[in-house]
Formats: C-alpha cells, structure tokens, sequence
C-alpha cells in the first residue's frame, strides 16, 4: 500500500473510532494525538489561518472576525477570499467581537481602550456602532455589557446582558436581559426602545444573549451556573416564559448559532467528557446541535476537535439558508473566545 493509501486507511480508521466513540461512550477512553485539522472530514475547510469570533453576514456572503481578543476587526469574502481590515486605521482598537447588521453596518464589542482583560472584558465592555462606508470610526453607542450581543438578521434589534460589574445598580451577583434597537434614522447611532426581557437574582444562573429566532419573537440565551457549567436557555418575547433546553445539570451547555428554521441551535458542550475524561466545562467543548423541543434529548454532535489532546472547537454561527456553519479552532486551556482560525462547515 502506498503512503497515500495508507493515509486514507488512518483517517478511517480515526473517524470510525470517533464515530463509535459518540454512539457508544464506553468504547473510547482517551484522548488522540494530533492536531485536528490533519484530520477534517471532506465538509470543513479553513476559511483563515488566524482570528476568532466568526460572524455570518445576513446574505452569507461575508464572514466578519476578529484578528484576536482585543484587537481588530476583519471581514472575509466568501466567493473572492479577500480579508478586508474594518479597524486597522483606528489606532490601538481593542475590540472582542464584530457582528453583521441587517444594514449592512457592524456592531463592535469591546473597552474604549484595553487595561487588563479581566476589566476590560467585563467592567469597560460596550456597544459601539460601525457604518459599512470605507474609513468610517467606531461611534460609541453608550451602553455597557457582558459578554457578547444577539443581533436581529431581519432587522434593527439587539439584545445584551449586563451584570453589576457594568451597571452599579445591578445587585452584585445578578443579571439581566435586555432587548432594544439600533436607531440610525437622525445620522447618529443610538440605541432606542431598551426593556429589560428577563431577570436573574443571583450568580446560579448568570445571563448571556445569544441569538432571535422565529421572526425575532424568541431568543436563545445562556444560563452561566456555579462550578463553571451552562444550561440552554429560550425566551418568549411575547409571553416572558422561559425553558431550559438542555435539561443536563452538571455539564456545560452554552448556545451559539442558531438554525433559520428555529427548530435547532448550535451548543458549545462537553458531552463527551462522559467518555474522554477530562474537566467538564468550557474548556473541553467540541460543536453539537441540539432540538430545541424540551426534552434536553435530542443532541448530535458535529465537530470531533475534542477528541484530540488540547483540542476544541467553539463560537458556531449559522448562516441565515442554512446551508453551513463558521466556526474556530481553539485549545483547551485557552480563556473563552481564544481562537486560532476560523472553519467553514457544509451541511
């Protein structure tokens, strides 16, 4: 057999073992060696080489990302694979996330300046508005907030968390969800129509945005719980009523990317710590789909990085057709949001 054909045999033969390894726990015990992307199967390729925090254009054309935490914006074109720079004119930009309006204009998450990544990731984090028109400045949009945004693909609305450590009449240890729009109809952006959706009293469940579905009537959010673990989370905007999803105490379930249809999200889990072993949490996470029916049963897993010593994959986004999935690859003993590349997944 030549060495190709024995190349061919070994992916195999990996795949097979991983397969096995998620339909039947207890036929995998340990973790490969090797790095993951050796190994993709023929519907992920790499999209780029370094950045992290993908984030899919309403058209799926453009996939905008950030070159690292705190620091700058980049947007790639799908069909050309030309990386265009949004911020690199802004001098000392410190940004964590860039994501699409439906306008075609961006939202920027991060500190007016970084001082440590502690309080600039939490404490100094803010909105900021970018107009698509080339040399354009990021405008401050004077909110603080934790973490990062769900941004409507069909219109103007946007939703954010905020915590005690942005807002200080927040009781310390609590959390709130809030829904509003991007007003940009007097020449300056502004955020207008703020109410606050859901409440959490204390750090058992702490909040995160995610994504609106179902024509922007619901959302996904995370519930941040103690011991480092995360529950699936869906609100009615209309109703208020909220339910758990993932329905799987003591392991780690964040949302991330959300299908069209609104039937299905994207969760950042560490299911296959059952079989693998290591520290539950979000640093051994792998990309799995879960039906957003209820029941916490109906979990698929759709990327393996995990099934590699120090490997993960994180932050999927959906395009708005369905049709594939961006996501990064990351190490496990990197901080949240630590990317080094980002992936382009065919369904």
């Amino acid at each position: 057999m030549n060495s190709r054909g024995l190349t061919i045999v070994c992916l195999i033969m990996v795949w097979a073992a991983q397969l096995a390894g998620q339909n039947n726990p207890g036929s995998l015990h340990q973790r490969i060696a090797g790095k993951p992307l050796d190994h993709l199967p023929g519907n992920m390729t790499v999209l780029t080489s370094f950045g992290e925090r993908a984030d899919i254009s309403p058209d799926n054309r453009r996939v905008a990302f950030m070159t690292k935490s705190f620091g700058d914006a980049m947007v790639i074109d799908l069909a050309t694979r030309k990386i265009t720079c949004l911020t690199c004119r802004i001098p000392a930009a410190a940004f964590l996330r860039v994501m699409h309006l439906v306008s075609g204009d961006y939202i920027l998450i991060g500190p007016e300046k970084f001082t440590d990544i502690q309080v600039s990731r939490a404490r100094d984090n803010e909105l900021w508005f970018l107009s698509k028109q080339p040399g354009s400045k990021p405008v401050r949009l004077g909110v603080k907030m934790n973490e990062g945004a769900a941004i409507s693909k069909r219109g103007m609305k946007i939703a954010y968390s905020q915590l005690h450590e942005q807002i200080g009449e927040i009781p310390e240890g609590a959390s709130r969800l809030i829904v509003a729009d991007v007003d940009t109809s007097s020449g300056t952006p502004r955020i207008v129509n703020e109410k606050v959706v859901y409440q959490s009293p204390d750090k058992n469940c702490s909040l995160e945005a995610q994504d609106f579905f179902d024509n922007d009537s619901k959302m996904t959010f995370t519930c941040y719980e103690p011991n480092g673990l995360a529950s699936v989370m869906t609100i009615d905007l209309q109703t208020g009523a909220v339910a758990n999803q993932s329905k799987a105490p003591g392991s780690y379930n964040e949302c991330e990317g959300v299908f069209p249809d609104g039937k299905f999200t994207c969760v950042e889990g560490d299911r296959q710590c059952e079989w693998l072993g290591g520290k539950r949490g979000s640093g051994n996470i792998d990309i799995w789909k879960l039906k957003l029916d209820g029941t916490g049963k109906d979990f698929v897993r759709l990327t393996h990085f995990n099934d590699y010593e120090g490997g993960k994959a994180s932050n999927p986004v959906i395009s708005t057709d369905g049709k594939f999935m961006c996501f990064q690859l990351a190490n496990t003993t990197d901080p949240a949001g630590v990317g080094y590349g980002v992936l382009l997944y065919k369904f």
